[in-house]
C-alpha cells in the first residue's frame, strides 16, 4: 500500500510538472520570431534569402525555409508514457531536455541517411497555418482536465489530431511513397516506449551505465556517448548501415571512423557504413568565448551538419541555423501527450515545430555536442579537410575548438579501443570521462 500511495504521489506530481512546464514555455509557440529581411537564414546547411531586389541571388523564399524548418523532427517533452523501469515517472518533463535535443540531432542524422537533405515533409505548411494560440490555450484545458481526471483516477481520453493522417493514402509517386515511410519509421524509433530503438526509454537505460537514473539531467557530452551507444545496440535491420563516433577530447581520429565505417556485422554485405561524428568541446569558460561565433556558423552552414546539442544555463536547444549573430533552435520544454507510434498512420503534428526560434549566440552556454554525417570514407576525408581550413581560420587561440588527428586513439597512448565488446557499453577511460562531464558541464533542465 506505501508503494502503491507512493506512485500515486509521484504522478501527481508529474502533472504539477507538466502544468508548470507548458504554463512557462507554451507562450514560446504563440511568440512570433522575427527575420531580417536583409540578411541570409542558414538551415543545417541550406541558404534562404527573404529579400528579393537583386541585391542577393534568390535561393529560396519565405514559405520555402517554413517547409524546410517544419520538415526537420521535434522531440519535446511528453507526458502520460509508459512507466519508466525502475522509477514512477511517466513524463520527462524537467529533466529530458538534453535528451531529446540529442533525439533531435541523431533524427536529423538519420533523415540525412534515409530521405537526403533535399526531403521536405509535404504536409508541413498544413500545421504551420494552424493557429499557434489556440493550439497552445487548447493543450492548457487539456491538462487541467487531465489533472483533474488524476484525482478522481479516470484516464483522460485521447485527442485526435484533425490533420491529415491519410498521407500514405493519397494519390503519389513511389518515391513519395518510400520517403513517407522513412519519414514515420524514422519517427517511430524515437517513441516514448520501451521497445523503441532511441525512445527515452532505452537512452535511460544506456545511461545508467555512466551513473544516471531517471530524472537526473545530463549534459550534451554524456548524451552524445548514450546515442553512440543506442546505436551500435539498435537491432533494427535498417541501422546495421549507420554508426556514430564519438571524438576524444576533442580529438577526431580519422583510422578510428574509418574503422567504424568498415566494420561490418553481415559478412556478404561489403558497403562500408555511414557515420554520425559527434564531438563535445566547450566554446569557452565560464561564458561563451565570442571568437567562435564564426566558426559556429561555418559549421552550421554544411549540408553534413546535423545540428548541436547545446542551450543556454539550465535549458538545452537544439541549434539547427543562424542568422547575423543569432542562432536559430528546437525548444524541447513544451510538454506534449504521449502518441503511440506503433499504431498504424499515427499523427505526425506533434512531431514537427511550428515556428523558428532565435537566440543572440552570447546567451550561448559553452558546452555544447557538434555533430556531422558522412555517407562514405570518402565524405569523412573530404568533411575533415573542410572542418580543418575552417577550424585554422575562424581559431584566434593558440588551440583549434577540436583537431583532426591521423591514425588511431591507442597510437596516442590511448588504452580503449574504438571497437569494444558489445557487453561492456562505457570503458572504464569512458566511464572517467563521463564523470568528469557530469560535474564539469552546467545543469539542465
Amino acid at each position: 500500500m506505501e508503494a502503491t500511495g507512493t506512485d500515486e504521489v509521484e504522478k501527481i506530481k508529474s502533472k504539477f510538472m507538466s502544468a508548470w512546464h507548458n504554463m512557462k514555455y507554451s507562450w514560446v509557440l504563440k511568440t512570433k520570431t522575427y527575420f531580417s529581411r536583409n540578411s541570409p537564414v542558414f538551415l543545417l546547411g541550406k541558404c534562404y534569402h527573404f529579400k528579393s531586389d537583386g541585391t542577393y541571388i534568390i535561393s529560396g523564399n519565405v514559405d520555402e525555409f517554413r517547409k524546410d524548418f517544419i520538415s526537420r523532427i521535434w522531440l519535446t517533452y511528453r507526458e502520460e508514457f509508459p512507466q519508466i523501469k525502475g522509477s514512477a515517472l511517466t513524463t520527462d518533463c524537467g529533466w529530458g531536455c538534453t535528451l531529446r535535443t540529442g533525439q533531435m540531432l541523431l533524427a536529423q542524422g538519420l533523415m540525412l541517411h534515409f530521405l537526403g537533405r533535399a526531403w521536405v515533409w509535404p504536409d508541413a505548411l498544413d500545421i504551420e497555418n494552424s493557429d499557434s494560440e489556440s493550439w497552445t490555450a487548447h493543450t492548457v484545458k487539456k491538462l487541467t482536465a487531465s489533472f483533474e481526471a488524476s484525482l478522481t483516477a479516470e484516464r483522460e481520453p485521447k485527442i485526435l489530431s484533425n490533420h491529415h493522417r491519410g498521407t500514405l493514402r493519397r494519390n503519389c509517386g513511389d518515391n513519395e511513397m518510400r520517403n513517407e515511410v522513412y519519414h514515420r519509421k524514422i519517427i517511430s524509433w524515437f517513441g516514448d516506449s520501451p521497445l523503441a530503438a532511441f525512445g527515452l526509454h532505452q537512452l535511460i537505460e544506456y545511461g545508467k551505465k555512466s551513473g544516471k537514473i531517471a530524472g537526473d539531467w545530463y549534459g550534451p557530452a554524456v548524451v552524445a556517448h548514450i546515442l553512440r551507444k543506442a546505436v551500435e545496440e539498435a537491432r533494427d535491420p535498417e541501422l546495421r548501415g549507420v554508426t556514430v563516433y564519438v571524438a576524444q577530447d576533442c580529438t577526431v581520429y580519422s583510422s578510428d571512423v574509418i574503422d567504424r565505417q568498415c566494420s561490418c556485422t553481415d559478412s556478404e554485405k561489403t558497403d562500408t557504413k555511414a557515420v554520425i561524428i559527434l564531438v563535445p568541446v566547450r566554446l569557452g569558460g565560464e561564458r561563451t568565448n565570442m571568437d567562435y561565433l564564426e566558426f559556429v556558423k561555418g559549421i552550421l552552414s554544411l549540408e553534413y551538419c546535423v545540428g548541436i546539442i547545446g542551450g543556454k544555463p539550465k535549458q538545452s536547444y537544439y541549434f539547427a541555423g543562424f542568422q547575423d549573430d543569432s542562432l536559430i533552435y528546437m525548444d524541447p520544454h513544451y510538454c506534449q501527450s504521449f502518441v503511440d507510434v506503433s499504431i498504424k498512420d499515427f499523427p505526425l503534428e506533434s512531431f514537427h515545430c511550428p515556428s523558428p526560434k532565435k537566440m543572440s549566440f552570447k546567451k550561448m552556454d559553452p558546452s555544447c555536442t557538434i555533430g556531422f554525417y558522412c555517407r562514405t570514407v570518402q565524405d569523412f576525408e573530404k568533411a575533415s579537410e573542410e572542418i580543418t581550413k575552417m577550424l585554422k581560420s575562424s581559431s584566434k587561440e593558440k588551440y583549434p575548438l577540436f583537431t583532426f588527428v591521423k591514425g588511431h586513439s591507442r597510437d596516442y597512448d590511448f588504452a580503449s579501443s574504438p571497437l569494444r565488446e558489445e557487453n561492456d557499453l562505457f570503458s572504464e577511460d569512458e566511464k572517467k570521462r563521463l564523470k568528469r562531464f557530469s560535474t564539469e558541464e552546467f545543469v539542465l533542465l
